[in-house]
């Protein structure tokens, strides 16, 4: 679902709807008011999972700055090319635009361009030329995973953006390549999703956490390259 209007998309977002819904709640509610309240937090196109919207100004500003001073949980699982030798890292690199190719950002080791980023990562599962990650921000960059993932060589399965939807990692039989094909069939998104968010809610103070499910589409291609990793394994 789209999550704002903007080109091609002027309704039937996300935002639509919140504004239906808080007009339901107060008929009398001013149309004038309803662009007070907004995202506060929103994940890529094609990515699943938790974001964050304010209903008031206050809680707007008040969340906005504890992604601001980088003190809200966030904690994504992906699906990426390649095995690891190390089961835990933290990648360290300025995130920015593409000098070139304006759609798409980068990672800058030297942090001569873009804006600071660092993404901690855990490794949850091998099957041999794919990994189940657990990624955990410090920072929320545009496309960060996605870019710091590609940045140290695995980048997410099937992010056509990053170099994910092509056969980065296994062999050459065309028994694997129809493999990866009906994976890619599975699960035609880059595989990630924004599994955990946690903040301070910005009016009683209390400590909220919130945790979303794996969809199905990542569930199944998970599984499928599960199986495919023992039946190698057997083998």
């Amino acid at each position: 679902m789209v999550v704002h209007p903007g080109s091609g998309n002027p309704d039937r977002t996300l935002l639509n709807a919140a504004a239906f819904h808080l007009k339901q709640l107060n008929p009398g509610l001013d149309e004038q008011m309803l662009p007070r309240f907004g995202l506060v937090h929103r994940i890529d196109k094609n990515t699943s999972g938790l974001l964050v919207m304010a209903k008031t100004q206050k809680a707007m500003s008040e969340l906005a700055k504890q992604f601001y001073d980088h003190s809200v949980h966030r904690r994504y699982v992906a699906l990426v090319w390649g095995d690891f030798e190390e089961t835990e890292g933290r990648i360290v690199g300025h995130v920015g635009r593409h000098q070139r190719f304006r759609k798409l950002f980068t990672t800058y080791p030297e942090g001569e361009y873009g804006k600071d980023a660092i993404t901690h990562y855990k490794v949850l599962e091998k099957f041999n030329y794919v990994s189940v990650v657990e990624c955990r921000l410090e920072t929320g960059r545009t496309h960060q995973i996605r870019v710091h993932m590609q940045y140290i060589g695995h980048p997410l399965f099937n992010d056509d953006f990053y170099g994910g939807d092509r056969i980065v990692k296994g062999t050459v039989f065309t028994k694997y390549k129809q493999f990866v094909e009906n994976c890619f069939a599975l699960c035609p998104r880059q595989a990630l999703h924004a599994k955990e968010l946690g903040f301070i809610h910005p009016i009683t103070k209390e400590q909220m956490l919130f945790s979303s499910e794996l969809p199905e589409d990542m569930h199944l291609v998970i599984e499928k390259w599960r199986k495919y990793s023992q039946f190698k394994h057997a083998e």
